[in-house]
């Protein structure tokens, strides 16, 4: 059957980089009728429970686009959905670009090999379009356009007019992770529990922001943005399944398909089960019945009646019973495998040489004299991060201050980003704003002798705006006042005399990042490397390792810079920018914000960066760093990501859909903890088993007060040796029951190597 992907979407209101929005759905044939009414979108006359996910082309090469379709579609998604980025596709007026990352019409395509094809039903029909139009979060949304939800959670939200669906077009996988924030991850206990709970509060669209959220490559960042921009989402950043949140939401997705027909039939009727507990049933015409049992209490777990039947239900969780007797899933069950993935360096150390970045002065020819401050981007137009403020002040010998030896305090107010200070050409200090204030003030003494002194203000920005309203009243750089304190006259207000201004790096301008820009310049290498100073360019070239192990640099031992791969754009590296805040213990239950379960507290927010192994040749690939701070570059390395160890934790009674399937036949399939090493691996060890009441999670399991001693023997039996494998959740398997009338579990934790 020839098969046709739509247009759903359009003109959405992203205003960081975004123009349009293309949702493409698996719907039959180009001809396809699709509308909507107050329950769902309608395809071919068929409502439709549509869940969707965000993969954005330019956060990931197209060498990569093939394997995170085909993993969209086995995570059980109908829906692949991409914004439009119009600033890489037209980076200034009239000047348009579709190639490599941003090769739209490609990455179309290769959803169309996927099976989901055809380009959008040819522009849903030439745009004459019978298609829903949907806007993502605009509550005026005037007839026939959708008004959506966005955000962790939109159970309440009830779009502007009765007769439109429930959709929401952002569901926050995660969130993403700023230089000097600690690193959001978002249980995959709650991200389900938010899906389900908005399903069965009539919702028939859901849509995961991200469901692959890649790399911010280049300059294209967001203001203080990390270069990475994995989101937590459930493919992570280097294309691998984030697990157990892909595995767990694969399986949610199969749990709501075998609820369709009874969920599209109409609303609920809601039924309370207890002070915290409720059931929404679904049912149909035909006699189809789906239930949801919900517990919003967040400490304990209960049990409830339903149907003549008794269900546990843990904590902030909601069990799907899709023939209203039946658990075959529950959101806080986790049936899934985890990973704990590891970061291994695969090259010898580099070889390294420097080249020194000059200190601007306003005396260089290519430098332009303005009266007063300027706003950066107005200047740079956004060519460059880098632009040099440039001013000489008179000093007359007979300032008290050369004599007394008490130096003048100068103080500068720049709107940001980061700022490094020269006092004729010697580093007087650098300053630096955050994502929640980027404005910055540098306030020190400094070295002044009689005569002309310059000062060279290099003013970094750190990306544009990407949130918020009038942009255009967004400023970064040096925009004063800019005062000189401790003169015989008092204080100086230097903000409005004649300034010079430069326009990026001399390292930019030479094309540095570039192998036949990085011939043009004399490199010191050997005892000459210069290490921990500021402003310096670093190149070394390198083998591409083998295998198809996901790669990147670890940047550690570096401030703040950027990165180029044969003269590809990296990105920004900032690891010196250690992550503010506390990082504490993460509880799947209860209301999730982007301030809860963090990691890396204390330490970069971005350690390691990506690079694209399509970027490669098989030898004599060109690594070029800039370094603002004054990094160690012989501590930089090529690493390979791979799973460390894979883990199980399930429960006895743990819901299955291959139990509801043996239903009919009155057989009972026992719960399995399925282990997978990826290809290439083995399972060498188990590292830990324990079955009965362990205590932990992936990579920090430990014994409860309740252990089988035979906890081994199984995994140990069945698994080593074996690249994949499982082992039956069943008191016989191990010894017998450690302890009658608990719930028990088994954990398991096996080495991949």
């Amino acid at each position: 059957m020839d098969m046709g992907f739509r247009v759903f979407w359009w003109n959405m209101l992203r205003p960081d980089i975004f123009k349009l929005l293309l949702l493409f759905s698996l719907v039959c044939c180009a001809a396809a009728s699709v509308t909507y009414d107050h329950r769902a979108i309608v395809i071919n006359g068929q409502r439709r429970i549509l869940i969707s996910g965000s993969i954005h082309y330019p956060r990931s090469t197209p060498e990569m686009w093939p394997d995170l379709i085909q993993k969209a579609k086995a995570g059980g998604l109908d829906v692949i959905q991409t914004y439009v980025f119009w600033n890489g596709h037209e980076p200034s007026p009239g000047n348009y670009y579709f190639e490599d990352r941003y090769d739209l019409v490609k990455f179309i395509k290769v959803v169309q090999q996927a099976a989901y094809t055809k380009w959008a039903a040819q522009m849903a029909l030439g745009l004459d379009t019978g298609v829903p139009w949907v806007m993502c979060k605009q509550e005026d949304a005037p007839d026939p356009v959708i008004d959506t939800c966005n955000g962790f959670y939109c159970e309440n939200f009830k779009p502007n007019n009765d007769n439109k669906p429930k959709m929401w077009t952002e569901n926050w996988t995660g969130w993403y992770t700023e230089f000097g924030g600690a690193v959001p991850h978002r249980p995959a206990e709650d991200l389900a529990f938010s899906v389900v709970r908005f399903i069965q509060n009539g919702g028939s669209f859901v849509n995961y922001y991200m469901y692959h959220g890649g790399t911010n490559f280049g300059r294209t960042a967001g203001g203080f943005i990390a270069t990475s921009y994995d989101y937590d989402a459930p493919i992570d950043e280097f294309g691998l399944p984030n697990d157990p949140k892909w595995g767990h939401l694969r399986d949610l997705h199969k749990a709501i398909k075998l609820c369709e027909s009874a969920l599209v039939s109409g609303d609920p009727t809601v039924n309370s089960l207890g002070d915290n507990q409720e059931a929404h049933v679904f049912k149909s015409k035909s006699g189809a019945c789906a239930a949801f049992l919900a517990n919003y209490d967040t400490k304990s777990s209960t049990k409830v009646s339903f149907g003549n039947a008794q269900y546990d239900l843990p904590p902030w969780s909601i069990s799907i019973l899709p023939d209203c007797k039946a658990v075959v899933f529950n959101t806080a069950r986790l049936g899934a495998q985890s990973s704990q993935m590891k970061m291994t360096p695969v090259n010898s150390a580099f070889s390294w040489e420097s080249y020194n970045e000059e200190t601007a002065s306003a005396d260089d020819d290519d430098s332009t004299a303005r009266n007063g401050l300027w706003e950066q981007v107005y200047v740079t137009r956004d060519a460059t991060d880098y632009l040099w403020y440039m001013t000489d002040v008179q000093i007359d010998s007979n300032e008290g201050f050369l004599k007394n030896g008490q130096s003048p305090l100068l103080t500068i107010f720049s709107a940001g980003h980061a700022l490094h200070v020269f006092i004729n050409g010697q580093l007087s200090g650098t300053v630096y704003g955050g994502l929640d204030n980027p404005k910055l003030t540098f306030s020190d003494v400094v070295k002044l002798t009689a005569g002309v002194n310059k000062i060279s203000l290099l003013s970094v920005a750190v990306g544009l705006p990407n949130v918020g309203l009038h942009f255009e009243t967004w400023n970064a750089g040096v925009l004063g006042p800019v005062t000189l304190k401790g003169l015989n006259e008092g204080t100086r207000d230097l903000s409005k005399q004649k300034w010079s201004y430069k326009i990026g790096l001399k390292g930019e301008s030479s094309s540095l990042h570039t192998v036949s820009g990085s011939t043009s310049v004399d490199w010191m290498k050997g005892s000459l490397l210069a290490t921990k100073q500021p402003l310096k360019w670093y190149k070394t070239t390198f083998r591409a390792p083998e295998g198809n192990d996901p790669l990147a640099l670890d940047m550690n031992s570096m401030g703040k810079g950027q990165i180029w791969i044969n003269g590809q754009s990296i990105g920004r590296h900032w690891p010196g920018y250690k992550a503010h805040g506390g990082c504490g213990d993460c509880s799947y239950a209860g209301t999730y914000t982007d301030k809860k379960c963090r990691t890396n507290c204390g330490e970069a927010s971005q350690r390691w960066y990506h690079v694209p192994r399509s970027w490669l040749n098989p030898s004599g690939n060109l690594l070029v760093v800039f370094e603002e701070w004054g990094g160690d570059p012989t501590g930089i390395s090529l690493v390979k990501r791979t799973a460390a160890s894979v883990c199980a934790d399930i429960f006895e009674g743990q819901p299955t859909l291959k139990n509801w399937g043996m239903l009919t036949t009155g057989r009972v399939n026992r719960p399995k903890a399925h282990l997978w090493c990826p290809p290439g691996q083995k399972i060498s060890q188990i590292k830990f088993a324990s079955y009965g009441l362990p205590q932990g999670t992936c990579g920090s399991f430990r014994e409860g007060s309740c252990h089988a001693h035979k906890s081994y023997d199984a995994p140990q039996r069945k698994c080593v040796g074996k690249q994949s494998c499982y082992v039956t959740v069943a008191p016989e398997v191990f010894g017998g029951d450690p302890c009658p009338g608990n719930m028990k579990k088994l954990s398991v934790e096996a080495i991949c190597s």
